[in-house]
């Protein structure tokens, strides 16, 4: 199994397989409400087989080159993930996301994490936009989106229906040009 190194903490990325089903389980359950305040994988990663069936989903989506999903861990413990929800390679487009647990907020795990996938979309899989939908009243993913070098596009006005409420979600991107003169500028070094 690979491992991309997050940085001279020890973090790591890897791809988050099936065969984890019983580790990211478990790791649901530690961040379960935190993760749960603004997206739903908290609500349909609940028990172990709808953990190995979230999993397989996006193996699936990988295979068909549709979506990513990386876990990142630390000290040898899954603690959040980055994926690519959507992944249009013909027409240039993802979509990325990402969740943690509490006990690895603050870190800088979530920004390093996505810039090394937004390297591989924009690098290898040749991804011209890539955006970031977060709920406006989620200020830390919000603020990974500017650490990023994104562009906020917009806002979509009630448009989540989320446990009850409607959420107005925030729509950031980059474009590659953007990405690589960033990169080349070091101004999406920083965590």
């Amino acid at each position: 199994m690979f491992a991309i190194s997050l940085g001279d903490d020890g973090a790591e990325l890897r791809a988050l397989e099936p065969w984890y089903a019983e580790e990211f389980l478990t790791h649901m359950d530690r961040g379960r409400e935190f993760v749960g305040q603004y997206i739903a994988l908290a609500d349909v990663v609940t028990d172990l087989a709808s953990a190995r069936s979230f999993l397989q989903a996006y193996a699936e989506k990988a295979a068909h080159d549709t979506g990513r999903i990386y876990g990142i861990w630390t000290e040898g413990t899954l603690v959040g993930g980055v994926l690519f929800r959507t992944m249009d390679v013909n027409l240039g487009t993802a979509e990325a996301g990402c969740w943690l647990e509490p006990s690895a907020v603050g870190k800088g795990l979530i920004t390093r994490a996505a810039r090394t996938v937004i390297d591989w979309a924009i690098g290898e899989r040749s991804i011209h936009r890539v955006e970031w939908l977060v709920s406006s009243k989620n200020e830390a993913s919000i603020a990974v989106a500017r650490r990023l070098g994104m562009t906020k596009d917009g806002v979509l006005r009630e448009s989540y229906p989320y446990r009850g409420e409607r959420h107005d979600m925030e729509v950031w991107s980059v474009l590659a040009p953007e990405w690589k003169a960033l990169r080349a500028a070091g101004q999406a070094q920083a965590s």
